[in-house]
């Protein structure tokens, strides 16, 4: 008699990590305006480490009167994937030890890898993109830059559509195998134009055509009854995906980076 046929164990999701995983507060990031605490999760033998940013802890903000903080993150997310660029790590929103809240999987950062530095002159050097002057003491200025790098690109793409009012340096985290991630995104999808970001280097210059290709396929998901227009509706206002779907068209009808728009402090403070 032959021996039963073994069959495999199912391979956990991160997904289904981050949902249903037994969550252990392992401390509290304390940098952070809002609680932040550091994690670990565990469910059917696979184990990480991730940030839980409970709703309890949030702090109102008076522009961005509607839904959650942690919504908002959930939903940066779910538009990420639908551009199929992974450019922010896998977040839920679930229950946890301090009520609701986003869980992310924690990201360890490489050390510097120079996306951003500080520089003398008033013109960047090849393979850098001008943000603006920054004070650095003593009545000194100097230019910030950031890398022209693709990833970078990329984000800049991203945080157009999402209305990132809050793109810090502090907020990319480089990961391995050359991955680049964004991260803290509380404070998107505002109606209004609220765009604040480190990633000026390419304002007014062509999107790239696997930017273009990218943006006309999230214009599609962004359509009434399609999926991912079905799961923002459950984490945003119907205003603000009314408002993403004219970010997407707009960069398309322009074909260019959006520039600042002089309304509204284009550089986050700090911005690191």
């Amino acid at each position: 008699m032959s021996a039963p046929e073994r069959i495999p164990p199912r391979s956990v999701t991160t997904a289904e990590l981050l949902a249903k995983g037994e969550l252990k507060v392992r401390g509290r990031i304390r940098e952070a305006s809002n609680a932040v605490l550091y994690c670990s999760v565990s469910y059917e033998g696979r184990d990480a480490f991730c940030v839980y940013k409970p709703v309890a802890g949030e702090r109102p903000l008076w522009d961005f009167p509607d839904g959650t903080l942690a919504q908002r993150e959930v939903a940066a997310y779910e538009v990420s994937e639908a551009m199929g660029w992974e450019l922010v790590p896998p977040t839920v929103l679930r229950d946890g030890p301090y009520g609701e809240g986003m869980c992310q999987l924690w990201i360890e950062a490489e050390p510097d890898t120079g996306l951003l530095a500080l520089v003398d002159g008033e013109e960047p050097e090849e393979g850098w993109k001008a943000i603006g002057f920054a004070e650095v003491g003593e009545g000194r200025t100097a230019l910030l830059v950031h890398a022209d790098d693709p990833r970078l690109r990329r984000l800049a793409v991203l945080d157009a559509v999402i209305n990132n009012a809050d793109r810090k340096g502090g907020h990319l985290l480089p990961g391995d195998e050359g991955r680049l991630y964004g991260i803290d995104h509380g404070v998107t999808f505002n109606a209004e134009n609220k765009l604040r970001t480190l990633l000026w280097g390419w304002a007014g210059e062509p999107l790239t055509p696997e930017a273009v290709a990218t943006l006309t396929s999230l214009r599609e998901g962004l359509a009434a009854g399609a999926p991912l227009a079905t799961r923002l509706a459950e984490l945003i206002t119907p205003a603000e995906i009314d408002a993403t779907r004219a970010r997407v068209a707009a960069l398309l009808a322009s074909g260019t980076h959006p520039e600042p728009s002089g309304e509204w402090p284009a550089i986050p403070w700090p911005p690191v």
